[in-house]
């Protein structure tokens, strides 16, 4: 869901528009403080807001900015802005905060591996070590057994080279 915070005319037509260009549902506002209650209530993709509001209410844009959370915030003046130009700034916009994502989760994911990687080659080694002691009791054997083969499987669901 996108959200409009903008008392334009033209802010219908915008939503219309965003809605086709998107498929997801646009919402309107035409003030802060019922954007802030908006967010607190659900959550959105985007916010786009209309410059002309931040200048009349630069202290009540801030409480938007406090629960935007994941949305995407557009700052676009509707004055000078055609309808066109707001859903390509959207889309945008959109298109670059997907890429970010799919960066951070790049970057999370192998952070992950290399903080696993050590702990897991040292178990998998600790259990080779255990299981060559000649004394070993099969019960124990059939456990130490179970973890080695659980690290390999943990290993190879990381992707990390044996």
């Amino acid at each position: 869901m996108i959200l409009l915070v903008t008392s334009s005319a033209k802010a219908q037509a915008c939503a219309e528009a965003i809605q086709r260009a998107t498929t997801e549902t646009a919402q309107i506002t035409t003030t802060f403080r019922r954007a802030a209650t908006m967010l607190r209530a659900q959550e959105y993709s985007a916010v786009v807001i209309d410059e002309s509001l931040l200048e009349r209410e630069p202290a009540e844009s801030e409480t938007v900015l406090q629960h935007i959370g994941m949305a995407v915030p557009i700052h676009i003046n509707f004055a000078i802005s055609g309808i066109d130009r707001v859903v390509r700034e959207l889309s945008a916009a959109r298109h670059r905060r997907n890429k970010e994502i799919g960066i951070s989760r790049q970057f999370a994911g192998q952070t992950l591996r290399n903080e696993l990687k050590g702990t897991m080659t040292a178990l998998r080694l600790s259990c080779e070590m255990a299981l060559q002691v000649a004394t070993l009791l099969p019960d124990a054997e059939a456990r130490i057994r179970t973890a080695y083969l659980l690290a390999q499987e943990m290993r190879s669901r990381l992707g990390i080279a044996a």
